[in-house]
């Protein structure tokens, strides 16, 4: 077999997208977007609201969440000697205030160089650039980070986002709790408070684990065979609470769903070889494409992903390929909405769901 017909190509994951179909604003009643099901077994799918999900989670399923904080990682300011403009973005803390960023423009911005933002208020100092182009930088500052950060920075919306937000939570889960993220775990952002307490009134487990999602995942992947292609690395933790709630719903014989692609590359790279998992935290940069046997995870909600990315190819380890592709066109003829503002799929078993 070639490796098209292994789903290795990367291009058998395009996919063509009109551009009005990426959303570029989050829906104000998080839990009304659309909500397509997918048969991860037949390919079956039906059409639903965000919030009928409930009708498709059993008592003593386990609902898998990233509880990571997007942190405003995206500053504007000035290179000092020529007030040339310049952005920084926060990728990893490495010590108190070295982080690894992403800066433009690259060129301009060699070792020693200083930017400063919000007048003085901050400063940062090029301390080293890394093999594939990363700045370590120094920030200098009065007072604390987490404020002087939120004070000036703005939220790194994904390239494809045009539009300004006009509140910042609209891009964190309401459970968000641990900051150190780049970019959010989309699929978590379609669930409400109230909604969630239904979720748990219903006999259904949450177990919150985190994962810093980093700007890798908006990474295209450049090389012809998928198996080439080498992952960003984000720092996770899995608490003895969610190891435990995630075992005993998985030896119970109850189903583990993951809520977004981040969650599931958390508990499937923590997992042992019986699927089992205990607390710890460490780096992964695990990649999941067709061919992986899921140790853990049997669902997954997720969103709706770009073309060519290791996210689809995520899904379509989980869901067959062809499966997700197919339910993909069907999302773009019904005109459902694409990315991280986006509507939401649950790739599932619906056999024992009547309509």
């Amino acid at each position: 077999m070639n490796n098209s017909e292994l789903g290795l190509s990367t291009s058998d994951y395009y996919f063509d997208l009109p551009k009005e179909l990426i959303a570029q604003d989050p829906l104000m009643k998080r839990d009304e977007c659309r909500l397509l099901l997918v048969d991860k077994n037949t390919g079956e799918t039906r059409h639903q609201r965000f919030d009928d999900i409930i009708d498709y989670l059993d008592p003593g399923d386990c609902l898998v969440l990233n509880n990571t904080k997007v942190i405003p990682a995206r500053l504007l300011g000035e290179k000092e000697g020529t007030g040339a403009a310049v952005e920084i973005l926060l990728l990893k803390r490495k010590e108190s205030d070295v982080w690894e960023t992403l800066v433009k423009p690259g060129k301009k911005l060699r070792k020693g160089a200083r930017v400063s933002f919000g007048g003085g208020i901050l400063t940062a100092e090029i301390i080293d650039i890394l093999d594939d182009g990363n700045r370590l930088v120094r920030f200098f500052y009065d007072g604390i980070w987490e404020e002087v950060l939120d004070r000036l920075g703005e939220m790194p919306l994904p390239p494809y986002i045009t539009h300004k937000l006009q509140d910042k939570e609209m891009y964190q889960t309401v459970y968000a709790k641990y900051e150190g993220s780049a970019a959010a775990p989309t699929a978590g952002l379609h669930f409400t408070n109230e909604l969630l307490q239904r979720i748990k009134e219903k006999g259904i487990e949450l177990a919150f684990v985190t994962l810093h999602v980093g700007l890798g995942t908006f990474r295209p992947v450049k090389v012809t065979n998928v198996k080439e292609h080498h992952m960003h690395s984000e720092w996770y933790q899995v608490t003895k609470e969610a190891a435990d709630k995630i075992n005993s719903a998985k030896q119970s014989g109850h189903r583990i769903i993951c809520v977004g692609t981040t969650s599931c590359r958390t508990i499937e790279s923590a997992a042992d070889e019986n699927g089992m998992l205990k607390e710890c935290s460490d780096d992964t940069s695990i990649f999941i494409y067709p061919g992986y046997s899921f140790k853990v995870t049997d669902c997954l909600i997720t969103n709706f992903h770009l073309p060519e990315s290791t996210l689809v190819m995520l899904v379509s380890a989980l869901a067959g390929r062809e499966h997700v592709l197919a339910a993909y066109e069907e999302a773009i003829k019904e005109r459902y909405r694409f990315f991280s503002f986006g509507d939401a799929c649950f790739f599932c078993d619906l056999s024992k769901y009547s309509q």
